[in-house]
């Protein structure tokens, strides 16, 4: 990075829908590492525009609006505000953070799409697409649902499977389902502007696979050679769509049609831009530009195919704009050995773990980090959120910055001492000390963001391993000017530390440099020995991590699986309605409002209570199977449903002249039925 030929960079994290929250598998896609890249750049003195913004126009939006009965704008206003708070709550530090429904937004959107259609870059065609006779309306890609024939995945969209990666079309789907009837929708004309992808074959081959196959991620490289050398090739796709809920196409004939989200959501990053730069009053062009400006769009896999063929054959049409430099996209991360999913409630919610961990961000980056999905999909589980808090960044990190403050206060009254007579111990730290921020920088640098987060880890374990070598604490008993040059250097690599953690561990290190009162400090100061002036006060030890205890996190998880218990009731298929009767039939059920005024439990059974009720027409002993679900004193006293007309029934010993009705809910658990007001005993219900 020395040696950088760009003067200034600009950094985007994919746009997130703003149809939910935030969740720990958008963190380490995208939000975290960036957050990290840009934290390193800032500390190197370079020039960042750190951009990102909601995306509210894709369809996701619109099914969310129409699932609640409120408006598309309702929803995007609801969840912007809600993911921009988490953000800023978390510590991802954006330059700005904007939303696509912004009028800045529209007009940079439409913009482009005039630009390229005056150029005549566009296929007007007229097409059969989707339509769904009972909703009345074209249906957009992901109101379409079916089976990928190409691997089978039963819950693919209409524009891409996420199981399998492939690029799809509508028609493509096998067993097509509309998302908003469930019915087989039917083609239909209807006229739309196709970008003729193919054209940029040659072009994307040549970017790609020649120019970017050494610096490029394997699964990025790998996606776009499957597109780009599959056996039919790059296909035109349609930039615009049939919904009411969008950017207008701009030219004359398109009323009813909006833009694709994939051309109007990459843009967002250029529109954000220019937000910010009209904010702080300079000029956007340079950051989008300029040659001399780095471009890095942090992703998902599931968005490589937009970001490294649609968006870069929009922006090389265009012919002004800078193409990205690099699109390190990570793999998926699951949730306790399952896929994370917004719609079964599946997840780890960023804002209800902030709420939950106050003051715990740091904690939640290191394990996201440390566990990221960097190569393959990887799994986030609450046991390892423990064990790598309290084994790692307690035992290790706070571990060893505690002792050197704390042994600091304890023998030389909190002033950092000074630097005596070296041994060998102690020139190996000093040159780890050298060492070890040209290694973080290096992995920071090649987006290998976990390896430099482990580095990080050895430097603090080189400083644990010091102390535990030259044991202060014995040889101040002898030689105090030893024990202060161990000291001097121990709080050294703790300073150094605080630098090259940042960008991984910002509110720790911003702990550290309170500790060290040390202000200003940037990555051109770490690998520097003195870092603390010999006589400056240190400030007593703050707690830089606690342990987390086993309640803890198995609530996480008992919440966890209650959430996927009620989703899995919420989804269950009611029993099926029983044989056809008659109104006869009904008539003859005498059912009545009647009171408890007896219950105990059957001797010997663990599942009857006999009851002894009231129905208005006297006293009738009821042997009921409730008593799993009720105490005895639980149904004292209460009146509900019972049919007194059922032939007596003996049961153990005892004649049962009724029954009590419940309702038996689809976990199994039953409810009483009883009036919502009190009424007079032996009531019928008709």
């Amino acid at each position: 990075m020395k040696n950088s030929k760009f003067n200034r960079y600009t950094i985007t994290a994919a746009l997130p829908y703003a149809n939910g929250p935030l969740h720990i598998g958008h963190l380490a896609g995208c939000y975290i590492p960036s957050d990290i890249y840009v934290r390193y750049l800032r500390s190197l003195g370079k020039d960042v525009a750190f951009v990102c913004g909601s995306d509210e126009h894709g369809v996701a939006i619109t099914l969310k609006a129409k699932k609640e009965g409120i408006t598309p704008q309702e929803v995007v206003d609801r969840y912007h505000e809600l993911m921009k708070k988490s953000f800023e709550d978390f510590g991802i530090s954006f330059n700005h953070y904007s939303r696509t429904s912004s009028k800045i937004h529209h007009e940079t959107a439409a913009g482009i799409f005039r630009n390229l259609y005056d150029k005549g870059e566009f296929l007007e065609q007229t097409t059969e697409q989707y339509y769904d006779e009972e909703a009345g309306q074209f249906l957009a890609d992901r109101y379409i649902e079916g089976t990928c024939p190409k691997c089978g995945n039963e819950n693919a969209y209409g524009d891409q499977c996420e199981k399998c990666g492939s690029s799809l079309s509508p028609t493509d789907l096998i067993n097509p389902k509309s998302k908003l009837s469930g019915n087989t929708p039917i083609l239909k004309e209807t006229k739309h502007w196709f970008l003729d992808l193919a054209h940029y074959t040659d072009f994307l081959k040549n970017w790609i696979l020649i120019e970017h196959e050494k610096d490029w991620k394997n699964n990025v490289l790998g996606q776009c050679r499957s597109w780009l050398e599959a056996g039919e090739g790059l296909q035109a796709r349609s930039m615009t769509r049939d919904l009411d809920w969008g950017i207008p196409v701009p030219v004359e004939g398109a009323e009813g049609k909006v833009l694709y989200v994939w051309f109007d959501a990459p843009i967002g990053y250029i529109s954000s831009t220019k937000e910010w730069a009209a904010e702080k009053g300079i000029d956007w062009e340079p950051y989008w530009k300029s040659k001399d400006t780095k471009l890095v769009h942090f992703i998902g896999k599931d968005n490589i195919v937009f970001h490294c063929i649609t968006f870069p054959a929009i922006l090389k049409t265009h012919g002004e704009f800078i193409l990205p430099d690099n699109v390190p996209a990570n793999e998926f991360l699951n949730l306790e050995g399952d896929k994370i999913s917004t719609s079964r409630n599946w997840a780890v919610w960023l804002h209800e773990y902030l709420e939950e961990f106050p003051d715990k961000q740091d904690v939640l980056r290191y394990v996201l980090t440390a566990n990221a999905p960097e190569t393959k999909d990887n799994d986030f589980t609450w046991k390892d959120f423990q064990s790598r808090n309290n084994s790692e960044l307690v035992a290790i990190f706070g571990n060893f910055v505690n002792r050197a403050v704390v042994l600091t206060h304890k023998f030389f009254d909190g002033k950092v001492p000074a630097l005596g007579e070296l041994n060998d111990l102690d020139r190996e730290a000093l040159q780890q000390i050298k060492d070890f921020p040209e290694k973080i920088a290096a992995s920071i640098e090649r987006y290998r963001f976990r390896e430099a987060l482990s580095i990080v880890m050895d430097f603090a374990r080189t400083g644990n391993k010091y102390l535990a070598e030259t044991e202060p604490w014995k040889t101040i008993k002898a030689d105090k000017e030893r024990t202060g040059t161990i000291l001097n250097i121990a709080l050294n690599i703790a300073a150094n530390l605080a630098i090259v953690a940042e960008p991984f561990l910002p509110y720790t290190a911003a702990k550290i440099y309170g500790m060290f009162n040390m202000e200003g400090l940037v990555w051109k100061d770490a690998g520097n020995a003195d870092l603390l002036v010999t006589g400056i006060n240190v400030n007593p030890a703050a707690l830089l991590f606690e342990k987390i205890e086993d309640n803890v996190v198995e609530a996480q998880v008992n919440k966890l699986l209650e959430s996927k218990k009620q989703n899995e009731l919420a989804n269950a298929v009611a029993a099926p309605m029983k044989e056809i009767i008659s109104y006869d039939d009904f008539a003859k059920l005498d059912m009545r409002v009647v009171k408890v005024l007896t219950a105990e439990p059957m001797p010997k059974s663990k599942k009857l209570l006999r009851l002894t009720v009231d129905t208005g027409l006297g006293n009738k002993t009821v042997l009921s199977g409730v008593a799993e679900h009720f105490k005895p004193e639980d149904l004292i006293g209460k009146q509900v449903v019972m049919l007194i007309n059922l032939a007596p029934r003996k049961m153990m010993g005892v004649d049962s002249e009724g029954m009590i009705l419940m309702a038996e809910d689809r976990d199994g658990s039953l409810k009483l039925l009883h009036p919502n007001t009190s009424t007079s005993n032996g009531s019928t219900i008709s």
